[in-house]
């Protein structure tokens, strides 16, 4: 299975920003790509996804703060953190779906096969 790789998590004070990077090999073949994130004992929820045929689409909770973006060239997804909150802290995961649309369905991650670690954000008061 192809496999995708978050980085740039870490700990800052509410109103700090953070950027995470995805990459890997499941990047080059899929050109639906997604943030998701989980806090222990909840449900895993969408935080961005975007496609080539798209614009970046938002949970309510992430419209003007966060931002997704593409590096083309290098192969790379961001996802730019702005304003962080305390409920922003969770970790974060990368996903990928297997077709070129991100098509119907965007927030539920059944419909994503392609999945990183996850990267841990904890933002403090």
């Amino acid at each position: 299975q192809d496999q995708l790789q978050e980085s740039g998590g870490g700990s800052v004070q509410a109103g700090g920003s953070l950027r995470l990077s995805c990459t890997g090999p499941g990047y080059r073949s899929h050109r639906c790509m997604a943030w998701f994130r989980q806090v222990a004992g909840k449900e895993r929820e969408g935080v961005a996804c975007m496609s080539r045929t798209s614009p970046p689409e938002y949970v309510n909770r992430a419209k003007g703060r966060f931002t997704i973006s593409k590096d083309i060239d290098n192969h790379i997804f961001y996802l730019q953190m702005s304003s962080l909150e305390v409920e922003d802290t969770a970790i974060y995961y990368c996903a990928a779906r297997s077709i070129a649309d991100c098509g119907e369905a965007i927030w539920t991650p059944s419909n994503y096969q392609y999945w990183g670690q996850g990267t841990q954000v904890t933002v403090s008061a």
